[in-house]
Protein backbone atom coordinates (compact mmCIF):
# COMPACT_ATOMS: atom_id res chain seq x y z
CA UNK A 1 0.00 0.00 0.00
CA UNK A 2 1.31 3.15 -0.93
CA UNK A 3 1.35 6.34 1.12
CA UNK A 4 2.14 5.59 4.47
CA UNK A 5 4.98 3.40 5.18
CA UNK A 6 3.67 -0.46 4.80
CA UNK A 7 5.09 -0.99 8.10
CA UNK A 8 2.24 1.59 9.31
CA UNK A 9 -0.33 1.10 6.88
CA UNK A 10 -0.03 -3.29 7.45
CA UNK A 11 0.33 -3.24 11.49
CA UNK A 12 -3.13 -2.50 12.88
CA UNK A 13 -1.60 -0.95 16.22
CA UNK A 14 1.04 1.05 15.01
CA UNK A 15 -1.37 2.21 12.42
CA UNK A 16 -3.97 2.81 15.05
CA UNK A 17 -1.75 4.72 17.15
CA UNK A 18 -0.76 6.86 14.34
CA UNK A 19 -4.36 7.69 13.39
CA UNK A 20 -4.90 8.85 17.43
CA UNK A 21 -1.74 10.56 17.60
CA UNK A 22 -2.14 12.23 14.19
CA UNK A 23 -5.69 13.62 15.25
CA UNK A 24 -4.93 14.64 18.50
CA UNK A 25 -1.95 16.58 17.59
CA UNK A 26 -3.89 18.11 14.25
CA UNK A 27 -6.76 19.25 16.48
CA UNK A 28 -5.02 19.94 19.56
CA UNK A 29 -7.74 20.32 22.32
CA UNK A 30 -5.50 22.26 24.44
CA UNK A 31 -5.20 25.09 21.79
CA UNK A 32 -9.02 24.87 20.90
CA UNK A 33 -9.45 25.21 24.72
CA UNK A 34 -7.72 28.48 25.10
CA UNK A 35 -9.60 30.06 21.98
CA UNK A 36 -12.26 28.50 23.16
CA UNK A 37 -11.89 30.54 26.82
CA UNK A 38 -11.40 33.81 25.35
CA UNK A 39 -14.33 33.45 22.57
CA UNK A 40 -16.61 32.87 25.57
CA UNK A 41 -15.53 35.21 28.44
CA UNK A 42 -18.55 37.34 28.58
CA UNK A 43 -20.98 34.12 28.93
CA UNK A 44 -22.89 32.36 31.78
CA UNK A 45 -21.23 28.91 32.61
CA UNK A 46 -24.50 27.19 31.20
CA UNK A 47 -24.25 29.34 27.83
CA UNK A 48 -20.35 28.24 27.82
CA UNK A 49 -21.23 24.74 28.01
CA UNK A 50 -23.88 24.98 25.64
CA UNK A 51 -21.20 26.07 23.11
CA UNK A 52 -19.18 23.67 23.96
CA UNK A 53 -21.38 21.22 22.94
CA UNK A 54 -22.66 22.42 19.85
CA UNK A 55 -19.35 23.20 18.54
CA UNK A 56 -18.26 19.71 19.57
CA UNK A 57 -20.88 17.96 17.63
CA UNK A 58 -20.63 20.41 14.60
CA UNK A 59 -16.61 19.11 14.27
CA UNK A 60 -17.77 15.72 14.74
CA UNK A 61 -20.23 15.93 11.73
CA UNK A 62 -17.95 17.85 10.08
CA UNK A 63 -14.83 15.45 10.09
CA UNK A 64 -17.20 12.22 9.69
CA UNK A 65 -18.47 13.64 6.85
CA UNK A 66 -15.12 14.14 5.16
CA UNK A 67 -14.13 10.74 6.37
CA UNK A 68 -16.68 8.63 4.94
CA UNK A 69 -17.22 10.98 1.63
CA UNK A 70 -13.99 12.44 1.31
CA UNK A 71 -12.49 10.04 -1.68
CA UNK A 72 -15.82 10.45 -3.56
CA UNK A 73 -15.40 14.37 -3.29
CA UNK A 74 -11.90 14.21 -4.23
CA UNK A 75 -12.98 12.33 -7.61
CA UNK A 76 -15.29 14.51 -8.29
CA UNK A 77 -13.05 17.39 -8.49
CA UNK A 78 -10.75 14.92 -10.54
CA UNK A 79 -7.46 15.16 -7.24
CA UNK A 80 -5.47 12.40 -6.89
CA UNK A 81 -4.90 11.38 -3.01
CA UNK A 82 -1.39 11.53 -3.87
CA UNK A 83 -1.53 15.03 -4.76
CA UNK A 84 -4.08 15.39 -1.51
CA UNK A 85 -1.01 14.05 0.56
CA UNK A 86 1.84 16.46 -0.71
CA UNK A 87 -0.31 19.57 -0.66
CA UNK A 88 -1.76 18.32 2.54
CA UNK A 89 1.76 17.49 4.14
CA UNK A 90 2.84 21.26 2.94
CA UNK A 91 0.07 22.62 4.84
CA UNK A 92 0.32 20.63 7.94
CA UNK A 93 3.78 21.75 8.06
CA UNK A 94 2.79 25.40 8.11
CA UNK A 95 0.49 24.85 10.71
CA UNK A 96 3.35 22.67 12.83
CA UNK A 97 5.51 25.63 12.14
CA UNK A 98 3.06 27.89 14.10
CA UNK A 99 2.73 25.31 16.89
CA UNK A 100 6.63 25.51 17.24
CA UNK A 101 6.47 29.41 17.41
CA UNK A 102 3.85 29.38 19.32
CA UNK A 103 0.98 31.10 17.72
CA UNK A 104 -2.20 30.12 17.07
CA UNK A 105 -2.22 28.54 13.31
CA UNK A 106 -3.88 31.33 10.75
CA UNK A 107 -4.78 27.81 8.86
CA UNK A 108 -7.30 27.09 11.88
CA UNK A 109 -8.17 30.52 12.94
CA UNK A 110 -7.32 33.99 11.39
CA UNK A 111 -7.53 37.19 13.47
CA UNK A 112 -10.30 38.51 11.66
CA UNK A 113 -12.53 35.58 12.62
CA UNK A 114 -11.30 35.69 16.21
CA UNK A 115 -12.50 39.28 16.28
CA UNK A 116 -15.73 38.86 14.81
CA UNK A 117 -16.38 36.38 16.62
CA UNK A 118 -16.57 38.45 19.79
CA UNK A 119 -20.19 40.09 18.22
CA UNK A 120 -21.25 37.13 16.65
CA UNK A 121 -24.45 35.56 17.77
CA UNK A 122 -23.47 31.83 17.93
CA UNK A 123 -19.98 30.78 17.67
CA UNK A 124 -20.38 27.69 17.73
CA UNK A 125 -19.96 26.74 14.41
CA UNK A 126 -17.31 29.88 12.89
CA UNK A 127 -14.68 29.96 14.46
CA UNK A 128 -15.08 27.30 17.05
CA UNK A 129 -16.50 23.97 14.53
CA UNK A 130 -14.87 25.25 11.41
CA UNK A 131 -12.14 26.06 11.52
CA UNK A 132 -10.74 25.76 15.06
CA UNK A 133 -11.58 21.98 15.92
CA UNK A 134 -12.07 20.92 11.95
CA UNK A 135 -10.29 22.71 10.39
CA UNK A 136 -8.38 21.82 6.81
CA UNK A 137 -5.78 19.93 8.64
CA UNK A 138 -7.85 17.92 10.45
CA UNK A 139 -9.72 17.52 7.91
CA UNK A 140 -7.07 16.68 5.35
CA UNK A 141 -5.63 13.77 7.94
CA UNK A 142 -8.66 12.41 8.31
CA UNK A 143 -8.95 12.03 4.22
CA UNK A 144 -5.24 10.89 4.33
CA UNK A 145 -5.73 8.15 6.96
CA UNK A 146 -9.03 6.63 5.85
CA UNK A 147 -7.46 6.33 2.19
CA UNK A 148 -4.58 4.32 3.92
CA UNK A 149 -7.34 2.03 5.87
CA UNK A 150 -9.10 0.99 2.84
CA UNK A 151 -9.87 -2.14 2.62
CA UNK A 152 -9.10 -2.64 6.75
CA UNK A 153 -12.36 -2.74 8.59
CA UNK A 154 -10.90 -2.74 11.65
CA UNK A 155 -8.56 0.42 10.63
CA UNK A 156 -11.03 2.12 9.16
CA UNK A 157 -13.54 1.59 12.13
CA UNK A 158 -10.59 3.27 14.40
CA UNK A 159 -10.24 6.27 12.32
CA UNK A 160 -14.33 6.69 12.86
CA UNK A 161 -13.25 5.43 16.77
CA UNK A 162 -10.53 8.03 17.04
CA UNK A 163 -12.39 11.30 15.72
CA UNK A 164 -14.77 10.50 18.24
CA UNK A 165 -12.33 10.09 21.23
CA UNK A 166 -10.43 13.44 20.16
CA UNK A 167 -13.70 15.47 20.18
CA UNK A 168 -15.11 13.98 23.05
CA UNK A 169 -11.73 15.20 24.60
CA UNK A 170 -12.13 18.60 23.57
CA UNK A 171 -15.29 18.57 24.47
CA UNK A 172 -14.48 17.77 28.21
CA UNK A 173 -11.45 19.95 28.30
CA UNK A 174 -13.50 22.98 26.85
CA UNK A 175 -16.51 22.10 29.76
CA UNK A 176 -13.36 22.17 32.27
CA UNK A 177 -11.44 25.26 30.94
CA UNK A 178 -11.85 27.35 34.07
CA UNK A 179 -9.85 24.80 35.88
CA UNK A 180 -7.58 24.02 33.03
CA UNK A 181 -6.77 27.89 32.45
CA UNK A 182 -5.88 28.08 36.02
CA UNK A 183 -3.18 25.51 35.82
CA UNK A 184 -1.81 25.73 32.87
CA UNK A 185 0.30 28.92 32.56
CA UNK A 186 1.67 30.40 28.82
CA UNK A 187 5.22 29.24 28.96
CA UNK A 188 3.51 25.87 29.79
CA UNK A 189 1.65 26.02 27.01
CA UNK A 190 3.77 27.42 24.41
CA UNK A 191 6.34 24.09 25.54
CA UNK A 192 3.50 21.64 24.79
CA UNK A 193 2.74 23.28 21.64
CA UNK A 194 6.18 23.32 20.58
CA UNK A 195 6.68 19.78 21.43
CA UNK A 196 3.53 19.40 19.37
CA UNK A 197 4.26 21.39 16.47
CA UNK A 198 7.26 19.12 15.99
CA UNK A 199 5.30 16.10 16.21
CA UNK A 200 3.33 17.60 13.40
CA UNK A 201 5.90 18.67 10.84
CA UNK A 202 7.14 15.18 11.18
CA UNK A 203 3.71 13.93 9.89
CA UNK A 204 3.64 16.21 7.52
CA UNK A 205 6.92 15.34 6.42
CA UNK A 206 5.95 11.59 6.14
CA UNK A 207 2.65 12.57 3.98
CA UNK A 208 4.62 15.07 1.36
CA UNK A 209 6.84 11.53 1.22
CA UNK A 210 4.32 9.16 0.80
CA UNK A 211 2.88 11.64 -1.80
CA UNK A 212 6.22 11.80 -4.04
CA UNK A 213 6.76 8.14 -4.08
CA UNK A 214 3.57 7.39 -4.51
CA UNK A 215 3.17 9.50 -7.22
CA UNK A 216 7.08 9.07 -8.81
CA UNK A 217 7.89 5.46 -8.25
CA UNK A 218 10.99 5.88 -9.30
CA UNK A 219 12.07 7.92 -6.24
CA UNK A 220 11.34 4.92 -4.41
CA UNK A 221 13.61 2.64 -6.97
CA UNK A 222 10.47 1.24 -8.37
Amino acid sequence: MAGIPALMAGDPVTFALLSLSSLVIIINPLSATLVFVSLTAPLDPAAREQVAKESCRYALGILLTFALLGGIILQLFGITIEAFRIGGGILLFIIGMEMVYARTSRAKLTATEKYESMDADDISVTPLAIPLIAGPGAITTTIVLMNEAVPSLFQTAFILVSILIVILITYGMMIRSDRIVRRIGQKEFRAINRLMGMLLIAIAVQFVIAGLTAAFPVLAGG
